[in-house]
Formats: C-alpha cells, sequence, structure tokens
C-alpha cells in the first residue's frame, strides 16, 4: 500500500507491504528497497469486473507467495539496469 501527499505532485511518503504489514524504506519521496508494486484493472467475465486493485509486497512476501506456485514463475536475467 502507497501513501501520497496530497499536493499536487503527490509525494511518496510511506510504502506498507500489505501482506505481512512491515514498513518499507521511503526516503525524499523514493521507495528505497525492493518491493512489488501490484495494479490490476479487472475487466469482464468475474467477480472483480469493474475494479482496481492495487497492492505491494515485500521482496520476503513475494519470494513465499511464488515459493506455492504450481508452474514456476519465468525469471530471465536482464542485461542492462537502469
Amino acid at each position: 500500500m502507497r501513501i501520497y501527499t496530497e499536493q499536487k505532485d503527490k509525494e511518496l511518503t510511506e510504502a506498507v507491504c500489505n501482506c505481512c504489514g512491515r514498513k518499507l524504506l521511503v526516503e525524499n519521496g523514493f521507495l528505497k528497497e525492493e518491493c512489488i508494486h501490484v495494479v490490476h484493472d479487472f475487466g469482464f467475465f468475474g467477480k472483480k469486473d469493474g475494479t482496481t486493485h492495487a497492492f505491494d509486497l515485500c521482496e520476503e512476501c513475494y519470494e513465499k507467495m511464488i515459493a506455492r506456485f504450481a508452474v514456476p514463475v519465468e525469471v530471465h536475467e536482464r542485461e542492462e539496469l537502469i
């Protein structure tokens, strides 16, 4: 979960792992540790039609979640990091 200032520029002030509740490190409006941020717009053919869900997972909770997958996630090495 991400919390922003209500100013026009909306600076990030806080980030919390939606799974374990741990506060993630935010400095000067920037997230300073790895996490996965998911935003999904549900479309048709489901019970959540027309809603948007968003959440953040710390790296530890992400690892626990994907460990339960029946089909492993695809992992590719990137050649360049910006």
